[in-house]
């Protein structure tokens, strides 16, 4: 009875500003562009797609710079339907420094020139958006944000390795992940895809662009029926995606909607990976996970003189999630949710050898947590750490306010020079719903309000006299506000004072090129991160970590007349714990010099295909190496390597099909090895599976 009203109280217990906000935001776009027909000077911006895109370019809005110092890719819209990905991982990871892992289900954890994160510093290292606009607010993350995005449909997904915040803000502390949805095109007509998979997932897409007395619409519909491989495991997913666009004499008006539901039944850590029936088994059938989440925004764009332009966003956000701590011995439900309205607003000006872009954000949130403990456990008779009950139960109010300034310089021939600013202040409302104090294990501040500002400074330099050569370097800081668990849900032996500003300092080289049948972009980076704020895996907190990160990153991609292409990316990366922590356990233990759990100290991915105008086959490997899973380094997972392959035909303009195999040596490995609470455990990795489809477009 408990668990059903929980699960009533996640689904209905939502503000009604946030609802009436999405309404608001879809109602006002397009009508609400006063004027009648011309264009903004200052088109989108484009980035050359992935290489396995024969040279396609998506339009990606002038938020970023054709040439600018720093690591940026675009996965691009032929990558993304060939590659078919039922989770963004598959097609995230064919990024060098880029490492997530797949739990169960749809549930992952993410790594960008870092360690796979978890907890507090998972949801707030990085930064998700779409079309620009983040998914969440700064203090409401969540490490399984990546399933709230339509990666599915999308045109391009935009990954930035390394910080950037002095554009985007808190969170984007080693990288950001920016979902760019299609632009309506009516010219791009309906395509619906189809797909059987051999584990028994079923899925289907569909796309439609159309117009309609003056306005072009996009609509994006994915739907997963998912048994899953491992027992009771299954999930059932639906997204939704709407875009409008109008373009006026004053204004050009897009407006987005986006939508997911999922209902998982999750299955928990496997004591073996090697073992198929060990890990076919799920040790957690009790363990589930339901969400939903809905979002919309409206760019407003304006060209107020031949050089410059105005650009407004406001957005709206609401999101509400429910599911079993499986990850955890004494297990537990938790219930969360958030409403956020916000804006973002950009002027760019100045002639063309010195582009100013001055701005500034606001955005409100209101969230909420609930812990409880429905069934007694202990490690041994009369342990009282862990009571049935309420552990924690707050809300927490949070405001954000940011102004930034950045300029690109042309200085001279060949040389650019870009550099910028970001200042913000974040405030907390928080008030506790239970009596504050310490519970067994857990520790209820009391109510009480915070403030954080961060500064985040950028300087870049870009070289482009060397024939279809650009070296660069480039420093940047990130900086994130902690998370709102990170500050009221402690552990006991934890103290009420508030945390510092975690921050990265990062310095990076590089050079890339593209010389016809081959290109190359190549980076190596330097990290120090202070007030590292962790979760260790004893499940206690760590406020005040200090860690170093080093690392080379190459891509390469070639590909030649006959058909024949391929890519391929390398990452090697050294990343340590730059702090000592004795707190009596093996496991651990810290030593200043210790390689960080979790951190591969390679990561590999190689595709060779050929393609014609009708048919196409492509193979690649993913190799992730071994790493320690404990901060002690006294274990460690071997890493491991898994194949793939894929081909499609087209059998006329309007139908084609296609074939995916994953996994085609059947081999036994783990999407994520762990060692907490005494014992190794692992997310085993999916078996040899097949995957068929069709493809119908008119």
């Amino acid at each position: 009875m408990l668990h059903r009203r929980l699960r009533q109280r996640a689904t209905f217990k939502c503000a009604s500003v946030s609802r009436i906000a999405l309404v608001v935001a879809c109602a006002i776009a397009p009508g609400a562009a006063i004027a009648q027909e011309a264009a903004s000077d200052q088109q989108p911006i484009q980035l050359a797609a992935l290489p396995e895109d024969g040279r396609d370019v998506v339009r990606v809005y002038a938020d970023r710079l054709e040439s600018e110092p720093g690591s940026v890719a675009i996965i691009g819209r032929e990558t993304i339907e060939g590659m078919r990905a039922d989770h963004p991982a598959e097609v995230l990871n064919t990024q060098p420094g880029v490492n997530v892992q797949m739990n169960s289900g749809q549930e992952l954890l993410v790594s960008i020139r870092s360690p796979v994160l978890t907890g507090g510093a998972g949801q707030g290292s990085f930064l998700f958006l779409e079309n620009g606009v983040p998914i969440r607010a700064p203090a409401q993350g969540n490490v399984n944000a990546l399933f709230e995005v339509h990666h599915e449909i999308a045109d391009a997904i935009e990954v930035v390795r390394g910080p950037g915040s002095v554009r985007y803000g808190s969170n984007a502390v080693h990288g950001l992940i920016n979902i760019i949805a299609p632009e309506p095109d009516p010219s791009r007509g309906t395509q619906l895809t189809l797909s059987a998979n051999t584990l028994q997932r079923y899925r289907a897409d569909l796309e439609t662009h159309f117009s309609e007395a003056g306005v072009d619409y996009f609509s994006g519909l994915s739907i997963v029926d998912d048994a899953g491989w491992r027992s009771q495991s299954g999930v059932d997913m639906q997204k939704l995606t709407f875009r409008s666009k109008w373009e006026g004499a004053t204004w050009n008006v897009i407006s987005s909607l986006s939508g997911i539901n999922l209902n998982q039944e999750t299955a928990g850590f496997a004591p073996d990976y090697r073992d198929e029936d060990v890990a076919r088994d799920n040790p957690n059938p009790e363990a589930y996970r339901d969400a939903w989440a809905a979002r919309a925004n409206v760019r407003f764009e304006r060209a107020l003189s031949d050089t410059s332009t105005l650009t407004i966003t406001p957005f709206a956000i609401t999101q509400r999630m429910i599911f079993a701590q499986h990850f955890l011995p004494n297990g537990g439900t938790e219930k969360n949710g958030h409403d956020s309205l916000g804006v973002l607003g950009r002027y760019d000006f100045g002639p063309d050898n010195l582009r100013v872009s001055i701005g500034g954000d606001a955005q409100w949130s209101t969230g909420f947590l609930t812990e409880i403990q429905e069934e007694p456990f202990g490690f041994f008779p009369g342990d009282r750490r862990f009571p049935v009950g309420v552990h924690y139960d707050y809300d927490v109010d949070t405001w954000t306010f940011a102004a930034f300034a950045e300029a690109n310089w042309q200085f001279a021939p060949d040389w650019s020079l870009l550099a910028g600013v970001r200042a913000e202040t974040h405030t907390y409302d928080y008030v506790t719903n239970v009596p504050a104090g310490i519970n067994g294990r857990f520790n209820v501040p009391p109510s009480r309000e915070d403030d954080f500002n961060l500064l985040t400074p950028k300087v870049g330099v870009v070289y482009s006299g060397l024939e279809n050569v650009e070296l660069y370097a480039n420093y940047a800081r990130g900086e994130r506000a902690p998370q709102a668990s990170d500050l009221y849900r402690l552990q006991n032996l934890q103290t009420y004072e508030p945390l510092d500003v975690e921050t990265l300092d990062s310095f990076e080289i590089g050079f890339r090129g593209d010389h016809n049948w081959f290109g190359y972009d190549v980076a190596a980076y330097a990290a120090d991160k202070d007030n590292f704020f962790f979760r260790d895996a004893d499940g206690l907190n760590v406020p005040d970590g200090q860690t170093e990160h080093v690392g080379v990153e190459a891509a390469l991609f070639g590909e030649y007349d006959s058909g024949l292409y391929w890519n391929a990316t390398v990452s090697w990366s050294d990343q340590t714990y730059a702090f000592n922590r004795d707190v009596g356990n093996n496991s651990e233990d810290i030593v200043d010099g210790n390689r960080i759990d979790t951190a591969p100290e390679w990561l590999a991915d190689l595709g060779v295909g050929w393609r014609n105008d009708r048919f196409s086959i492509f193979g690649w490997g993913e190799y992730v190496g071994e790493y320690f899973t404990d901060a002690a380094n006294e274990n460690m997972y071997e890493g491991h390597t898994v194949f793939h392959i894929r081909g499609a035909y087209e059998i006329n303009d309007t139908f084609e099909t296609f074939v995916m195999v994953r996994n085609i040596t059947d081999e036994r490995y783990a999407d994520r090895a762990d060692f907490a609470f005494g014992n190794e455990r692992y997310f085993p990795g999916e078996p040899l599976n097949a995957t068929i489809g069709v493809r119908v477009r008119r």
